[in-house]
């Protein structure tokens, strides 16, 4: 007797970004007019530049660009951040990067569940920014203890999607009918609930601590707080957010806007103030508000190497130091103004940050390569078939986050009255604990992805095997 056949983790990735996508547009209609806004801009971009048209479908990001997503869920505690890892590797998504965001006022440290190889993301690139509570940044001991307590009583993912993991786990994979009910039930866990599990003054007591650790504890679980759509010019976006009734951030964080796009680019508009629900002593609820999701729009480029991450991270302090103050809105032309002189020093097209090994590229025969007899490019080095016109190189796009954007986009969207810092170290060690193994170094994944791109040049050339 034949069993169903298995449905394929990207494919079951796919479609949980857009029952996701779906999910968030009937919660946050804002969403919507964001998606509209970033489609318009996009169509817009890719007309007005046929260079930037032929590096996207060069590299086949053009094919993955509409459904480009990535969300962003905050959990509270090792159990539920251990049982995602396991629900996320269902699609085939493990954790890459671990970003430290208290040195920066945010009292979590996270890492980014993704695909890994390029084939999976050009499939689906859907990718969630995954943060765990920090309790121990908590300095009130009662106060630890609560929320500790007030964690420890729920439970985030409903009986079947355990059972629906566990069955992926020890056959492989899950049929067609399973991945149906194992996207719906997983949707469970990130679905917006407006009744807190907490009384109004537990909640004011977590909030004045710091709004993301009420947004965490109070309620029934990691609602998704963020969708976030990837625009071409992220620029063109911020300044036509105003005209579609939605108000963005001051400053747009990352880089400044370059001719080569580098890592990423991030804006937002404000957090939506909604009504929620309290639990009183005797049982009621007590209406009341509470500010959490918002929009987030973002412009990724090209993935730095650890050279590259070194120049970009001195360039951008040094804006920052200059500055002197965080970026408003009284201060936002000025900061922008000093973020271009910086980066000046950072090499504005491709073939020098190539040369320079300042980011990470891949590489494909030509055409002319191709045609050409093998003989005539046998003894010749990289740089070589790349004057030769035998081999052309793409940046490769940045798949991962920035702990600095991260923070400071969390940051104009729940309040600066939180504190500058906290004490503590970054936990790297502690958060694998939680996690249930280790996480996965970024840059070693586009050190591999460029060298397969060598390897499958070499083979196409009938060459020996080609480094930098």
């Amino acid at each position: 007797m034949s069993h169903p056949p298995f449905v394929h983790p990207d494919e079951i990735r796919a479609r949980f970004s857009s029952a996701m996508s779906d999910m968030y547009q009937a919660e946050v209609p804002l969403y919507g007019a964001l998606l509209q806004l970033v489609a318009e801009t996009n169509c817009q971009t890719l007309e007005q530049s046929a260079e930037l048209t032929q590096h996207l479908q060069q590299t086949g990001e053009i094919t993955r660009l509409s459904m480009e997503r990535h969300g962003a869920i905050r959990v509270g505690t090792a159990a539920e951040l251990a049982t995602l890892c396991r629900l996320f590797a269902v699609m085939d998504m493990v954790p890459v990067g671990y970003y430290d965001l208290a040195p920066a006022g945010v009292p979590v440290h996270s890492t980014a569940f993704r695909a890994v190889h390029e084939a999976s993301l050009q499939t689906c690139p859907f990718r969630i920014f995954t943060s765990l509570l920090r309790l121990d940044l908590i300095e009130q001991p009662e106060l630890r203890q609560q929320a500790a307590d007030i964690l420890a009583k729920r439970n985030i993912f409903t009986p079947r999607v355990i059972e629906l993991i566990a069955k992926h786990e020890i056959a492989g994979g899950l049929t067609g009918h399973e991945t149906n009910e194992f996207i719906t039930q997983s949707l469970e866990i990130f679905r917006w609930h407006n009744q807190a599990t907490v009384s109004a003054e537990v909640y004011q007591q977590l909030h004045d601590q710091h709004r993301l650790i009420a947004d965490v504890v109070a309620f029934k679980g990691p609602h998704i707080n963020h969708l976030t759509p990837r625009t071409l010019n992220i620029d063109a976006v911020q300044a036509a957010m105003p005209k579609h009734n939605i108000t963005p951030k001051a400053v747009i964080e990352g880089p400044p806007p370059r001719h080569c796009p580098i890592l990423l680019r991030q804006t937002s508009f404000k957090a939506l103030e909604e009504k929620v629900a309290f639990v009183s002593s005797d049982g009621h609820f007590v209406p009341g508000q509470h500010t959490a999701r918002f929009g987030e729009i973002e412009q990724r480029g090209a993935a730095l190497t650890a050279k590259g991450r070194n120049l970009y991270d001195r360039l951008l302090q040094a804006a920052q130091d200059q500055l002197q103050v965080p970026a408003n809105e009284k201060n936002a032309a000025q900061y922008m103004a000093m973020l271009h002189e910086h980066f000046r020093q950072f090499p504005d097209d491709y073939p020098t940050m190539r040369t320079e090994k300042l980011a990470y590229f891949r590489y494909f025969p030509t055409e002319k390569s191709l045609k050409e007899p093998a003989a005539s490019r046998l003894n010749l080095t990289l740089d070589e078939l790349i004057e030769a016109g035998l081999i052309q190189f793409e940046p490769l796009v940045y798949e991962d986050f920035l702990p600095v954007s991260a923070a400071g986009i969390f940051q104009s969207n729940l309040g600066d009255k939180g504190q500058s810092h906290f004490a503590g170290h970054s936990s790297k060690q502690d958060f694998q604990r939680d996690l249930g193994r280790d996480v996965i170094d970024e840059l070693q994944l586009y050190e591999d992805t460029q060298q397969r791109s060598l390897t499958a040049c070499a083979l196409a050339l009938k060459l020996a095997p080609l480094s930098l």
